[in-house]
């Protein structure tokens, strides 16, 4: 509540470097602010009596928006790369992703690796839990699994998060 919306007869006065001001009429306070061309604030309304202080609310809400929104920008979202290969993926294309999945978890993302079976490979998902288990391997130096190979559907797969 500010300015007139107070409507308590006898409230405590903070000033606006912080000083007590003292107990007075919401009257007087209101006055008081005015004269210093700034708002008069309920800080605590439910205390005994209500805490007001005199500011300057405009700058107030501009500065708490400022801080808010540079929180919003420090703080860091965990988002979740997939990379998808096959059971029969060539050495050379497995090193490929195993490259940038290291780079990924280097940069602090998560990882999900799929092994998607097409037609009859489904039959041998045992050669995908071999695969999945040396992709494990190949990059665990820089993340660990947080589960074995699961299978879902015609994908079996695997979450990597960073060290």
């Amino acid at each position: 509540m500010i300015n007139e919306e107070i409507r308590e007869s006898k409230v405590r006065v903070v000033g606006p470097d912080g000083e007590q001001l003292g107990i007075m009429s919401s009257k007087e306070a209101l006055e008081l602010a005015y004269d210093k061309n700034l708002d008069l604030v309920a800080i605590a309304p439910k205390a005994e009596p209500p805490v007001c202080k005199i500011m300057d609310y405009g700058k107030y809400r501009f500065d708490a928006a400022k801080r808010e929104k540079e929180a919003r920008k420090n703080q860091k979202t965990m988002s979740l790369k997939e990379i998808r290969i096959t059971p029969s993926i060539d050495t050379h294309d497995f090193q490929t992703k195993v490259n940038h999945t290291v780079k990924f978890l280097q940069s602090g993302e998560k990882v999900k690796v799929t092994v998607r079976f097409r037609g009859r490979e489904i039959n041998h998902s045992s050669l995908g839990a071999e695969l999945l288990d040396r992709f494990k391997a190949a990059v665990s130096e820089y993340g660990s699994c947080e589960k074995p190979p699961q299978l879902e559907g015609k994908n079996m797969s695997i979450t990597v998060s960073p060290k």
